[in-house]
């Protein structure tokens, strides 16, 4: 049996499950949530990286769907609903394939249903306005996670990729981390400032997440992870969901894509746009100056970095799949996560410490998160603080 064979075999067993991914906006900015023009039922390899064939070939059990708006949205609040919106319509749409899941118990049931299991998380602070009211709402609404910021700073917390604001988490900052404990939510640190990082493991009483981030000490970049923080994670019990975005996981990537942005607003576009006007100066300006090309194996030299730095009990996987305007050759789409866990197997990994990576860990974090929320809501009540209350 070849590795990819191993691999495939692995995943049927333990599938992965997967921290973060942007189908939701995506369909957002592509058809306006016309999924009779997207119907991820059938391949949509020209348009997406992300359908119901490829998530099986993948061996996808479980998916995170990012909520996610653009932290200068107008009325960023109602935009998320409408993401959220969007994936209870591709649930009602798709029931055979998709399981709405809230807690580690229904990630085991979809598993054993031969379904993929689909939760939800917030991408950024500013998605509940500086409100616990509204935090509160998004948990009701099954959101499981919320990243604490985006690129951006929120005015408690701040990003990786902005200018220092609050030195980290401001006192509201903190109230939001324990608020989320008290509802179960997941604390997601993927995009804050590693300022940011260390303050929410100081407040956090349940482990947290890095949805979507990579290693710092193999790429030297504002959005991965440093290794003192990992080293932090065997205590908190959490869980960093390697990335595969080529710009943060491969150095001369991190090079070129400056290169490659400054291009994009030179002709007046955001840097993260992906429509085609941007994917086509994306591509002439590829012409010119060849893109470094990550692989799965630039991939897996952060996971095994980050097994010797913070242990194979706190890896997972989150791709961040249409989110991003490149992939890494061999992890095209969502297809792709049987040549990782190949690309593993041939390095040594064994198969129970695979299993962990894929399946095991993501849904033992949910299930702690869980936990620590039923501890906290028997002792005290929702909290009714402002930001204003405490930050001043």
């Amino acid at each position: 049996m070849t590795s990819l064979e191993e691999a495939r075999a692995l995943l049927v067993e333990f599938p992965v499950v997967d921290g973060h991914n942007d189908l939701p906006w995506a369909l957002r900015k592509q058809v306006g949530y016309d999924l009779d023009s997207r119907d991820i039922a059938a391949h949509q390899n020209a348009h997406l990286h992300t359908d119901i064939p490829r998530l099986r070939e993948g061996g996808v059990g479980a998916q995170y769907w990012s909520v996610y708006v653009p932290a200068d949205q107008p009325e960023p609040v109602a935009a998320t609903l409408e993401q959220i919106d969007c994936v209870r319509q591709l649930l009602a749409r798709y029931p055979a394939d998709l399981a709405p899941a809230l807690t580690a118990a229904d990630m085991e049931a979809a598993r054993r249903d031969g379904r993929i299991a689909s939760l939800m998380g917030a991408e950024g602070g500013h998605s509940i306005a500086s409100s616990l009211g509204t935090l509160r709402g998004l948990s009701a609404l099954g959101v499981r996670y919320m990243t604490l910021t985006h690129n951006d700073n929120v005015p408690w917390a701040d990003s990786a990729t902005d200018e220092p604001g609050v030195g980290g988490l401001s006192e509201f900052g903190r109230a939001v981390v324990r608020e989320m404990n008290r509802e179960g939510m997941l604390v997601d640190l993927s995009h804050v400032a590693a300022t940011t990082m260390r303050d929410a493991l100081d407040t956090s009483a349940a482990p947290v997440i890095f949805s979507h981030s990579s290693s710092r000490a193999v790429c030297d970049h504002p959005r991965n992870i440093p290794d003192d923080v990992l080293e932090r994670l065997p205590a908190n019990g959490g869980v960093a969901m390697v990335t595969f975005v080529p710009k943060f996981v491969l150095q001369a990537a991190v090079d070129w894509t400056a290169a490659a942005d400054e291009n994009l607003r030179a002709h007046g576009l955001h840097h993260l746009d992906t429509s085609p006007e941007a994917m086509k100066l994306h591509r002439a300006f590829e012409e010119r100056t060849p893109r470094p090309v990550a692989t799965v194996s630039t991939v897996a030299d952060h996971l095994d970095h980050m097994r010797e730095v913070a242990g194979v009990d706190h890896l997972g996987i989150g791709g961040d799949y249409d989110g991003t305007a490149f992939t890494p050759d061999g992890l095209n789409d969502v297809s792709g996560y049987p040549n990782l866990i190949a690309e593993l197997l041939d390095r040594g990994w064994s198969k129970s410490d695979l299993a962990k990576v894929t399946w095991q860990n993501s849904v033992r974090v949910l299930g702690a998160a869980e936990d620590v929320a039923r501890e906290l809501r028997a002792t005290r009540g929702p909290s009714n603080a402002t930001i204003e209350s405490l930050d001043g």
